[in-house]
């Protein structure tokens, strides 16, 4: 690239001499930033969907190509948010294709200093056997000469994600397993 071609690809070389004299249109732009094409634009579809981080429910727009998602954005239709996300809901890209995203269950045993993989059912196991062990654990049949019929063994702290009827039925299970102790982190 000889000095002549340099100066005129300097952006303000171009904005005098295109007239762009605000520097918000053609001088603006690199022979790069010219050949770049929006990702929603490669699409095969478009499917709607709800934010998933908090209990607002934005809308978006999941552009798809090839089975695959490649940008999420607000949904301009949404009486909710008309089209604008956090930057957590703008961010939710990387919930579907990043890198640090695990697709398998981890866990580091006590005092362990490595995780290891292990099978969901495996997981579920184990999730369902502690609860027990801590509902048995801290089992108060009576307090004070009251029947009361609780654990103090666990709590539940819901997250701002759930609906109102995945929090109806977890609300249910927990009372129904004894645990008195149950919250939601919306209300807190």
């Amino acid at each position: 690239m000889g000095l002549r071609e340099w100066i005129e690809g300097w952006p303000v070389y171009r904005q005098f001499t295109d007239g762009d004299r605000t520097g918000r249109g053609s001088a603006a732009k690199s022979r790069t930033s010219e050949n770049l094409r929006p990702r929603t634009g490669t699409a095969d579809k478009v499917v709607k969907s709800i934010c998933p981080y908090c209990a607002v429910g934005c809308g978006q727009n999941v552009y798809v190509r090839d089975e695959r998602v490649v940008q999420i954005e607000g949904d301009p239709d949404s009486p909710i948010s008309r089209g604008r996300l956090c930057p957590k809901g703008s961010a939710s890209l990387q919930l579907t294709t990043g890198d640090a995203r695990t697709h398998q269950v981890l866990y580091r045993r006590p005092y362990a200093t490595e995780w290891e993989s292990l099978d969901l059912d495996t997981a579920m196991d184990m999730i369902a056997d502690r609860v027990l062990s801590a509902r048995d654990e801290g089992w108060q049949s009576e307090v004070d000469g009251v029947r009361t019929n609780r654990t103090l063994g666990f709590a539940s702290l819901g997250g701002a994600t759930l609906d109102n009827e995945e929090n109806y039925l977890l609300k249910k299970l927990y009372t129904a397993l004894g645990a008195v102790q149950i919250e939601n982190q919306a209300r807190i």
